[in-house]
């Protein structure tokens, strides 16, 4: 995505991406569909009329107000197309359409790695992953975690002297833990924050998997150090698997349940991680970080088809499908089929998924 021709251009993107049902993966087809954000902002109503709902845009007000409180918290709004919007997370699949950020925004672009656990962590695992992450900072490498309790927080004192970047669920002004709040503010002079959220937003437990993605997306790999096997880091160790990142696994005694997550991984083909050097090793090998593997977008016509809209809708249920099976189901082409899953996904009927994946709204 080419960078915004103006300030004019900068607004509309924001304000699409603010829009009501348009996420990552519908931002990027209509940016890819009509060049600007302009131009997507004065169709969308009609694309949703025609795919069988009304739709309204956000009032200006409002993204002019959330711009007014990034400048006045010293953030930095970076939007897809940016010289300084890191490559790693341009590859995803979708990207997300922008970052607010606070502190040195250039650490996003270094080689990044991720350090995540469970919140009620061990003495033990908090000393494995403050020591892991001050040691792959003097390797070179910028340690991403998400600023929680336990092994979060650990990582990123390890990694303060060398350079470390906290994801948020909520703003990049919103401080949790509350306890986090000295940390918070070393990671402003220090490091590095970013958020996909608006700014003043409050973390709810909707955010997380966002911000779990947003981790392993700036990430080369993920090293997960303590977790149960329902937790949020086995999710991020998932994402990292679908982006072609590396999952890296500390082991621990099968006598704590928060070393079940990590011995999990490491049945499933996990790298073994005892230190850096396991790090090291995997990553002067011969590995290549792979691209996920979801079908690619094709633009379709500017205004899909009535008759397939209906019968694609027909076809979805609340259990995600690939499109290229939906496209199939209905006898039409990928783009004639990506065209009209937008204008559902506009009008409320649909949501289109990471992944190439479409289910019923």
């Amino acid at each position: 995505m080419t960078p915004a021709a103006d300030e004019a251009e900068r607004f509309a993107r924001l304000r699409l991406a603010r829009t009501d049902r348009v996420g990552p993966v519908a931002y990027s087809q209509l940016m890819q569909r009509y060049g600007t954000a302009r131009e997507a902002l004065d169709a969308l109503p009609d694309l949703a009329r025609r795919g069988g709902g009304g739709h309204a845009l956000p009032d200006e007000d409002v993204v002019q107000a959330e711009l007014d409180a990034g400048e006045a918290a010293g953030a930095r709004l970076l939007l897809l197309g940016d010289p300084d919007y890191p490559p790693q997370l341009a590859a995803l699949d979708p990207p997300p359409p922008l970052l607010w950020t606070r502190g040195d925004t250039a650490l996003l672009n270094r080689d990044n790695l991720a350090v995540v656990g469970a919140r009620i962590a061990s003495a033990g695992g908090q000393r494995i992953a403050r020591g892991l992450a001050a040691g792959l900072g003097q390797a070179g490498f910028v340690v991403v975690s998400g600023l929680a309790r336990g092994i979060d927080g650990a990582a990123h004192e390890g990694a303060l002297p060398t350079g470390t970047v906290a994801v948020l669920g909520g703003g990049v002004d919103d401080i949790y833990p509350a306890e986090h709040a000295a940390l918070y503010e070393s990671l402003v002079d220090q490091g590095c924050i970013v958020s996909e959220s608006p700014m003043g937003a409050k973390a709810q437990a909707r955010d997380f998997p966002r911000r779990n993605r947003i981790i392993s997306g700036l990430a080369k790999g993920v090293i997960v150090v303590e977790a149960e096997l329902r937790s949020g880091s086995l999710i991020t160790a998932r994402l990292a698997g679908e982006q072609g990142r590396d999952v890296f696994a500390v082991p621990g005694s099968p006598l704590d349940p928060r070393s079940k997550g990590p011995n999990e991984l490491l049945r499933q083909g996990a790298i073994l991680c005892e230190g850096v050097d396991d790090v090291l090793n995997a990553f002067n090998g011969l590995r290549t970080l792979l691209e996920p593997d979801a079908p690619a977008w094709e633009p379709g016509p500017i205004d899909a088809d009535l008759d397939l809209i209906e019968r694609l809708a027909a076809l979805l249920s609340p259990v995600a499908a690939p499109r290229d099976e939906l496209a199939r189901a209905a006898g039409a082409s990928i783009g004639d089929a990506n065209a009209a899953l937008l204008e559902l996904t506009l009008a409320g009927r649909a949501v289109l998924l990471p992944g190439g994946m479409v289910a019923a709204a």
